[in-house]
């Protein structure tokens, strides 16, 4: 599969979960409604798919990425109908603290630039 495809079909993943998590589709109390797929890193043979997930307040990411594993079966199912490919890859759940070291990097160099300015 090339690389366009790959992206496309990481791309289409991430829009179905944010959707199902958006609609209320999935039925779980601990899932934040703030809950947002932040990417999808598919293998190159696309039997696995990685999603990561960010919430909003931040002590509800943990228990949105569980209500999200507790929920992998019915979102796969959703995902075969909707991508109607030959096979359906196996969605694994993590959090994304991508963000929080990008603040943390930015503030490095935010005091690094007050040093330097003086």
């Amino acid at each position: 599969m090339s690389e366009f495809s790959q992206q496309r079909l990481e791309h289409r993943i991430a829009e179905a979960v944010g959707q199902l998590i958006v609609s209320g589709a999935i039925k779980n109390p601990h899932l934040s409604t703030f809950t947002s797929v932040t990417r999808v890193a598919l293998s190159p043979d696309n039997a696995q798919a990685t999603v990561y997930v960010t919430a909003i307040p931040d002590n509800r990411i943990d228990a949105s990425v569980r209500a999200l594993e507790s929920a992998k079966g019915f979102i796969q199912g959703r995902i075969g109908q909707l991508l109607k490919t030959k096979n359906t890859p196996v969605l694994t759940f993590r959090r994304d603290d991508s963000y929080r070291e990008a603040e943390a990097v930015n503030r490095l160099i935010d005091e690094a630039m007050k040093e330097i300015n003086g």
